[in-house]
């Protein structure tokens, strides 16, 4: 893809977002798109964001469960960036009836850092030595694309499927809890509808911030102090809507829960 081709698709994602009006898959549209293609068009479309006035906070880890690579038949991680529209406080109402197009919520680990880590050469030691605190997190993600229908590079290119997220109530120590052992049970509606463990993202939460870290450090783009890393999802991916009510509960971590109007 062209330089002028690729901010096109950044604008035309931008546009699908704050007009919530879903586009045919690039993928389907551009035979020869590639994953750094993707990665540039996902710069254009966060440039059309912090125009508007928003600021980076944080960077997510997405596709990460074999249960949501699964479901999206996507079979490897990606990243995108979160700003601060993006943040909800727990017990605050989560607008995605007005936000969002295709919601779909899933339970994560936050890592809140403390100091910065820019990759090659990063370890899982480097990541926890660098870690503020963990929280237990609600991401809803959503997709400017028809229907989910997404590759790899459509949902890279749409900053990794970015929506809303929801911090829980309880920050911890990283160093003081099992991260790959740690079990997560989520309710919707007050009933379980799925249960999880940090190893199902890439065996460890820990592991997904470390090849974010390296992954990044290829591009010479550092996680920050102070950021959120949201560390990819524990369980399948939810539909929702407004109405619903979700609970979840880590343990040694913490609980989280987000009314959707």
């Amino acid at each position: 893809m062209d330089k002028q081709q690729i901010q096109a698709c950044g604008d035309e994602l931008f546009d699908a977002m704050v007009q919530r009006k879903a586009l045919r898959p690039l993928t389907e549209r551009f035979s020869e798109i590639t994953l750094d293609d993707a990665y540039n068009i996902s710069l254009r479309m966060l440039e059309r964001r912090l125009d508007a006035g928003e600021r980076i906070i944080g960077k997510k880890i997405g596709v990460t469960s074999k249960a949501v690579q699964n479901m999206l038949n996507v079979h490897q991680p990606d990243f995108g960036y979160l700003t601060d529209a993006m943040a909800f406080s727990q017990g605050e109402e989560m607008p995605i009836s007005t936000r969002l197009m295709q919601p779909r919520a899933e339970g994560e680990i936050a890592f809140i850092l403390k100091k910065d880590l820019l990759g090659p050469g990063i370890t899982n030691a480097d990541v926890l030595a660098a870690t503020e605190c963990v929280m237990p997190c609600f991401e809803v993600v959503d997709s400017r694309i028809e229907n989910w229908q997404i590759k790899i590079q459509d949902t890279i290119a749409d900053n990794a499927s970015c929506g809303l997220f929801v911090l829980g109530d309880r920050a911890v120590d990283p160093r003081k809890v099992d991260l790959a052992t740690c079990g997560m049970v989520v309710e919707k509606n007050g009933s379980v509808i799925s249960t999880g463990a940090g190893a199902a993202a890439l065996g460890s939460p820990v592991n997904c911030v470390t090849w974010l870290a390296n992954t990044l450090g290829h591009f010479g783009i550092p996680l920050k102090a102070g950021e959120v890393i949201l560390s990819g999802s524990l369980v399948p991916l939810e539909p929702v809507q407004a109405g619903d009510f979700m609970s979840l509960s880590i343990g040694g971590i913490g609980k989280a829960s987000v009314r959707f109007v």
